[in-house]
C-alpha cells in the first residue's frame, strides 16, 4: 500500500488528527508522547511560530527514535517553501489551511500526503481534480455538520476531516460522523492552554483516551 493511503487508513481508523504547536521544543515532545501514550498514531504539528521547523526537527528525531509507528504530520503549510522545508525534515504528510496549488505541487513530486483547507465546493472541485482524496473542511465551526450533509452525495468518494469548531462532547462528534466525516482534527480543545501551562502530560493521555472512546460509541450504531 502507498504510504500516502496507509496515512488515510490510519486517520479513518484513529478518527481523530491531534493538532498542536508549541514554541518550547521540551513541551512539544512531551505532549507528543503524552498523545502516544493514549493510543494516537498520527499527529499534526502546526507551523505557527519562529520555532516551528526547529521543533518539528526535534519530533522528528523523537518519531525515529523512540515512537516508530507515529506518523508526524506538518499543519498550516501555506506555500511551496514552507512544504519543501518540513519534508525535508521529515513530514509525513502535509496539510493547508487552503488550496494552495504551489503545495500540491511539492507533495505531488515527493509524493507525500497533502490535505488541503477547503470551504466551498468550488474549492472541494478543484481538490478532486488533483486527485486528492482527503480534505480538511476549515473553518468547521463555520461550515458545521449540515454543509457535510449537503454534499455527500456530490463527492461520495472523497473523505472529510472538518477541523475548528468540534466539540468534545458525544452529541457534537456524533452529528460529525452522522454526516459524514472521517475524522475531526482537534487543537486547543484537546491541550488546553492551561494543561500545557501546568504540563499536566498525563492529563492530556487521560483526555485522549476518552476522546477515542467517545468517537467509537459516536460511530456506534
Amino acid at each position: 500500500m502507498d504510504k500516502r493511503e496507509t496515512i488515510i487508513s490510519l486517520l479513518q481508523t484513529q478518527g481523530i488528527l491531534p493538532l498542536y504547536f508549541h514554541p518550547d521544543a521540551a513541551i512539544s515532545v512531551d505532549v507528543m508522547k503524552a498523545l502516544y501514550a493514549a493510543g494516537i498514531r498520527a499527529v499534526e504539528y502546526t507551523n505557527r511560530g519562529a520555532a516551528a521547523l526547529a521543533n518539528f526537527s526535534l519530533l522528528r528525531t523523537v518519531c525515529n527514535t523512540e515512537l516508530k509507528d507515529m506518523q508526524l504530520g506538518a499543519g498550516t503549510i501555506k506555500d511551496a517553501a514552507a512544504a519543501r522545508d518540513f519534508i525535508h525534515a521529515g513530514a509525513d504528510f502535509l496539510v493547508s489551511p487552503g488550496l494552495a496549488e504551489d503545495v500540491f505541487d511539492i507533495s505531488y513530486s515527493e509524493k507525500v500526503l497533502w490535505i488541503p483547507g477547503c470551504m466551498t465546493v468550488t474549492e472541494i472541485m478543484k481538490a478532486e481534480q488533483f486527485g486528492l482524496g482527503l480534505i480538511k473542511l476549515f473553518p468547521g465551526t463555520l461550515l458545521g455538520p449540515d454543509f457535510v450533509r449537503a454534499i455527500r452525495e456530490i463527492f461520495p468518494t472523497l473523505l472529510f476531516i472538518p477541523t475548528g469548531g468540534v466539540e468534545l462532547e458525544k452529541e457534537n462528534l456524533r452529528n460529525w460522523f452522522d454526516a459524514g466525516v472521517c475524522a475531526v482534527g482537534v487543537g486547543s480543545k484537546l491541550m488546553t492552554k492551561a494543561l500545557l501551562e501546568k504540563k499536566e502530560y498525563s492529563k492530556i493521555t487521560q483526555n485522549a483516551q476518552a476522546l477515542l472512546s467517545l468517537i467509537s460509541e459516536s460511530r456506534a450504531r
